[in-house]
Formats: structure tokens, C-alpha cells, sequence
């Protein structure tokens, strides 16, 4: 698949089998994410990826338990209130069931964590979309970041001390087979051209 055609037409997938991609497929995905942009070329964004079904069933409850002790008010950022709200539902899993959860992570403090997490994780999902699997950007994680319990159980995966989560990206197989396609009409990302 060309660059720009797995760029405009990736899709975020939220249904996948149970199966787990070949091994070699994810390390492709990843090194997409190493290979990412950095400020001063620092590459201090690290991965910590999780495969474990057992492992990932339990940060979904944990994730679901921290969520629903929060309070979502009227100012509270939308995406956020939904998993407020639906971690109270008793059936919210924020990882769609995704066999594959790579979490970003970098250093505290610093100006480009953000930035350079998020071109890491945006290379990522164009190299899972060129490979044939499903992505989807998960930022639950992130949200949570200074959870004690969230950042203990992410300490015990290799989260260091000096480290904030910065994103999340699940990759499968698509329940449907290949990842839907169709790009999105943009209705938003104004353009202003200045001659």
C-alpha cells in the first residue's frame, strides 16, 4: 500500500477477533513508532506492549474501578465523561477486547513528551492499516496517569518513575476481516492558505 493511501484511509477499528497478529507484524508496528519523529531526536518514547489476554482483563477492570470513582462534571472534555459514565455501566471495557495494547510512554517534564508520543503512535496506526490489521488510539491510560493504582500496575509492566503515559494504540484483526476503508468525509481541520 502507498504512504498516502494508508494515511487516508485508516480508520479506527473497535472490533477485533481474539486472535493475536503474528509476532513479526507487531514488531513491524512498533518499529513504525520508534522510527517516528522526536524533538532533538531524543527517542524517549517508550512502548511497553501488552499481549497477555489474563493481563489485559485486568487492567480493563482496573481501568473500569478508577473511572468509576471519578466525577464527570459539565467542563469535563467529552471523550472523558463517556468513559466516566460508561465504566459505571459495569460493561465497559476501554480496549474494545483487542488482543494487542501497546502503551506510550515518556519522560516527565519534558516539553515534547506529547508531541513525539503522538507522532510515534500516529505512525503506528498507519503501519497496522498498510499491514492489513485494525487501530484504534486509546487514551484512557492517559487519563489516569496519576492513578495510584493505575500507575503501580503499569510500574510492574516497566513504566519508570520518571515516566507519564502519554497514549495507548490497540491493534488486531478486524472482526470483519480487512479494516474498513472508507475515508471519512472531513467536516473539520480548516485550511488557511497565506500567499
Amino acid at each position: 500500500m502507498e504512504a498516502l493511501e494508508a494515511i487516508l484511509t485508516r480508520r479506527s477499528t473497535r472490533k477485533y477477533k481474539e486472535e493475536i497478529p503474528e509476532k513479526d507484524l507487531v514488531e513491524r508496528i512498533i518499529e513504525a513508532g520508534r522510527y517516528a519523529p522526536s524533538g532533538s531526536n531524543s527517542q524517549t518514547t517508550h512502548f511497553i506492549v501488552f499481549t497477555d489476554k489474563e493481563i489485559l482483563t485486568e487492567m480493563a477492570e482496573l481501568v473500569k474501578e478508577e473511572f468509576s470513582k471519578m466525577e464527570a462534571g459539565r467542563d469535563t472534555y467529552v471523550s472523558l465523561r463517556n468513559s466516566i459514565n460508561a465504566s459505571r455501566s459495569g460493561n465497559y471495557t476501554f480496549h474494545y477486547g483487542a488482543p494487542v495494547f501497546i502503551v506510550a510512554a515518556n519522560k516527565k517534564g519534558y516539553g515534547n513528551a506529547m508531541a513525539d508520543s503522538a507522532c510515534a503512535l500516529e505512525n503506528m496506526m498507519i503501519a497496522a492499516n498498510a499491514l492489513d490489521l485494525g487501530s484504534c488510539w486509546i487514551n484512557q491510560l492517559h487519563w489516569l496517569d496519576e492513578n495510584e493504582r493505575v500507575r503501580a500496575f503499569m510500574g510492574h509492566y516497566g513504566l519508570k518513575e520518571d515516566e507519564t503515559i502519554t497514549g495507548g494504540l490497540i491493534v488486531g484483526y478486524p472482526d470483519t476481516g480487512l479494516p474498513d476503508r472508507k475515508p471519512l468525509e472531513r467536516k473539520g481541520n480548516p485550511v488557511t492558505w497565506v500567499k
